[in-house]
């Protein structure tokens, strides 16, 4: 049993060294000259027209949260579909729960205009 976790700790360990090797290693290499013509916003190769820092409207981020936390709950039906010959009926009814619970939310977020996009 023991021997089946024990790679666990390796990841973790290498997980965060690895990380702080190359943001250690980019500090130590990085170019120290920046010039005017490396300080100015590049934007597709072309000269910004206006203002460069322009907000963006909060929709966006709206459309872009729902979307993560849609994705990670469908996660959860994965297991669920593997082990569902063997659940029996009071996973069934759960899982209608859960399925439940998220078109209540997508309805929420529809209601609200979260994904609406213009």
């Amino acid at each position: 049993m023991l021997t089946e976790y024990s790679g666990i700790p390796i990841i973790i360990v290498w997980a965060i060294v690895f990380p702080a090797l190359i943001l250690g290693a980019s500090k130590l290499f990085h170019p120290k000259n920046p010039t005017p013509v490396k300080l100015q916003t590049y934007e597709c190769g072309l000269e910004t027209q206006g203002d460069t820092w322009v907000q963006f409207k909060i929709s966006y981020f709206m459309y872009a949260l729902v979307f993560v936390a849609f994705d990670v709950e469908t996660v959860f039906l994965y297991p669920w579909a593997i082990k569902f010959q063997s659940l029996g009926l009071f996973a069934i009814v759960e899982m209608f729960i859960f399925i439940a619970i998220l078109l209540i939310g997508f309805w929420y977020a529809w209601k609200e205009g979260a994904l609406e996009w213009m």
